[in-house]
């Protein structure tokens, strides 16, 4: 017959096992198949610890595609999310269906502060890699080289109403707005002029077909909607490239 203190020691015994296993069971884990090139420059290791120490998450590096791992591969794969990329390259992350740790390393990496631990990767000084979200996306070339007639005329209707575009409308526009001539002395303008209708105020009245989403039916635009297509930008475009930039006089010398 058990004396109390051994009945005590084996239900501490008992308690201490449950605990483990119990822990054990609800451990937060997953395992993950990384491109061998991610895994020898050293980003794998770089980035894990650092997740698992944020989310006390265990990720276990598994040399081949085994079933049930997430997948970290060369893009391309359907169902995949692009995470990582280095020049042309770009690295996808596939997560199994139900694995809630492995979205989570998804969610991170694609984070502010998982975007910043892959830029902040520099062995030897060198940053290779970048989120393949803030990876910078290559301008489209344009050819501006053409008659600007129809420029000319697409300028003033669209933008004559706000912008002074020339001396066809110098006294019809709002003063507050900058013309033409001196948004084509900005360094950017034409970076300026191929985004303007995700610049403020403009989202608010201006659709590009086949390119801007519909108004919110409760925030209908606040005067007579700009409607345009990319191919009326091209031709305001080859005009604006044919101006002159404003004459803005000599800089300011301080004394």
């Amino acid at each position: 017959m058990l004396t109390r203190t051994q009945a005590r020691c084996f239900v501490l015994l008992f308690w201490i096992v449950g605990a483990a296993a119990s822990a054990s069971a609800q451990e937060k884990r997953f395992t993950l198949h990384a491109d061998p090139a991610l895994v020898e420059a050293g980003l794998i290791k770089f980035l894990l610890p650092r997740f698992s120490m944020k989310t006390n998450t265990r990720v276990t590096l598994s040399e081949t595609a085994e079933t049930g791992a997430a997948q970290l591969v060369p893009g391309g794969a359907a169902g995949a999310q692009d995470v990582i990329a280095s020049g042309d390259e770009t690295w996808s992350l596939t997560v199994p269906e139900g694995d809630a740790h492995a979205a989570r390393f998804a969610d991170w990496l694609t984070s502010d502060v998982g975007k910043r631990t892959i830029a902040s990767f520099a062995p030897e000084g060198r940053a290779g890699f970048t989120a393949a979200a803030d990876r910078p996306v290559e301008a489209v070339a344009r050819d501006l080289s053409r008659d600007t007639t129809e420029g000319i005329s697409l300028s003033l209707v669209h933008c004559g109403r706000c912008h002074v575009i020339g001396p066809q409308n110098r006294h019809n526009s709002i003063g507050s707005t900058p013309s033409f001539g001196l948004l084509r002395s900005f360094p950017n303008w034409q970076e300026r002029f191929e985004t303007f209708y995700v610049l403020n105020p403009h989202p608010a009245f201006t659709q590009i077909a086949e390119v801007t989403a519909p108004f919110d039916p409760g925030l209908p635009s606040p005067i007579h909607p700009l409607s345009m297509t990319l191919e009326e930008l091209d031709e305001i475009l080859a005009y604006v490239a044919t101006m002159a930039p404003a004459d803005l006089g000599a800089p300011i010398r301080h004394q």
